[in-house]
């Protein structure tokens, strides 16, 4: 039996959830803006009173590895590696495009997400990169990636390849803004969130796959750009 706490902060959501073999028993959210710093470690001492477990009973955390928001990472990346160091527990990394599509397939799964043709499309999870530009990756409906993750400038004909063959679906916080530019594809109303690390991160710790805590760091895509100010210094 597996306790892991689930932390996802690659995008304006904070996530934490606990997972016990797999399964969310307990989830906290916010999507108010980007204090995800002030509020990770409220969420976990919050979850941990309420399913009455000590921090020294978890087996492991499970961290949203991106792409995603550099500093929303870096935050989830950290509180987890000092968790992880604190307790001498495992760190176990999930990408978040694949914990994406764990959640589009839970709630389609229960019925949230009644897409005719679900099983015969191929899923698209897309988290904001700015602008028309999105982190993204194609696929099955059985969760299997057919394609390597990428950092996509959305036009009238990026994934026509794709779209040729089978119908699309889009999710995550950097479809909305698609829908006009690609309007052969559906939508689906899916957010990033913890529960789509429970299940990925209970298979990866039964299969010993643990990260390395002291050099273990965020999957970015890309550089991280720092844009001077264009205000004159006195």
């Amino acid at each position: 039996m597996s306790l892991i706490l689930c932390i996802e902060t690659g995008t304006d959501i904070c996530s934490v959830g606990l997972a016990r073999d797999g399964e969310i028993i307990s989830l906290r959210e916010s999507d108010e803006g980007r204090d995800h710093a002030g509020k990770v470690a409220v969420f976990v001492e919050e979850m941990l009173r309420e399913a009455d477990v000590r921090a020294d009973e978890l087996d492991a955390v499970a961290v949203g590895k991106g792409p995603g928001s550099y500093t929303g990472l870096r935050i989830g990346v950290s509180f987890a590696k000092g968790l992880c160091y604190g307790l001498n527990i495992p760190l176990v990394s999930v990408g978040s495009l694949d914990a994406l599509v764990e959640v589009a397939r839970e709630d389609h799964e229960a019925g949230i997400l009644p897409i005719e043709g679900w099983e015969e499309s191929y899923l698209c999870p897309m988290v904001d990169a700015r602008r028309m530009e999105v982190y993204t990756q194609i696929f099955s409906a059985e969760g299997e990636s057919l394609s390597e993750v990428s950092a996509e400038v959305v036009t009238a004909e990026s994934f026509q390849a794709w779209r040729e063959k089978r119908q699309m679906i889009i999710f995550g916080n950097g479809a909305a803004k698609c829908c006009e530019v690609l309007s052969d594809v559906r939508y689906a109303n899916v957010v990033p969130s913890a529960r789509g690390l429970a299940r990925l991160a209970e298979e990866k710790l039964q299969r010993g796959e643990k990260e390395d805590i002291a050099y273990f760091e965020p999957f970015y895509l890309k550089d991280f750009v720092v844009i001077p100010s264009k205000k004159k210094l006195l």
